[in-house]
């Protein structure tokens, strides 16, 4: 079966499952230096990939506000969530929108999932040190790649909070 991508429009969609679409990708990537996996994927890749960025973000983030609807199939559109940036609304984005970061941070996901799985475990995973003959290469355990790529986290900082693996506690935001 083939994928079908549908993209949450700020209506709160029960079957949308990505905050953009291919186009949104292209022209995220038009002005980013190093968009080459994203030029030479298919658009079948470009969107499987978007897909999964979706899931990524929504999975390792606790964003502000609450959901508008509990059918919505992804994490946004939210109602009273913080807009730092905007005092017009009373310092809240508006329930009907997908903030141009997470679309951008979706975009900038895609990418790098089309560079590599950022979701498989790390080499070394489980050893401090491997000896093959005389070479011994040693594993830093917390010398690994975030799941969700820096540039992302930092478009999706202004909504929300990544989630640590090793934590039980969200940031407060008070509106």
């Amino acid at each position: 079966m083939a994928l079908t991508l549908i993209k949450e429009d700020g209506t709160g969609k029960n079957d949308a499952n990505s905050y953009a679409t291919a186009a949104d990708g292209d022209a995220y990537h038009e002005g980013h230096l190093y968009a080459s996996a994203w030029t030479a994927a298919s658009s079948g890749q470009k969107e499987a990939a978007l897909v999964m960025a979706s899931r990524l973000i929504d999975g390792q983030y606790q964003f502000g506000g609450v959901k508008v609807t509990d059918t919505q199939g992804l994490q946004w559109p939210r109602a009273a969530c913080f807009d730092p940036d905007d005092g017009v609304n009373g310092g809240t984005l508006p329930e009907t929108v997908v903030p141009k970061a997470v679309v951008q941070a979706t975009c900038e996901m895609a990418r790098e999932l089309l560079i590599v799985d950022r979701t498989a475990a790390p080499a070394g995973e489980g050893l401090k040190y491997y000896n093959d003959g005389s070479v011994q290469t040693g594993y830093d355990k917390g010398d690994t790649r975030p799941v969700i790529s820096y540039i992302a986290q930092g478009l999706l900082a202004k909504f929300g909070t990544l989630l640590k693996s090793r934590s039980g506690s969200v940031r407060l935001v008070r509106a």
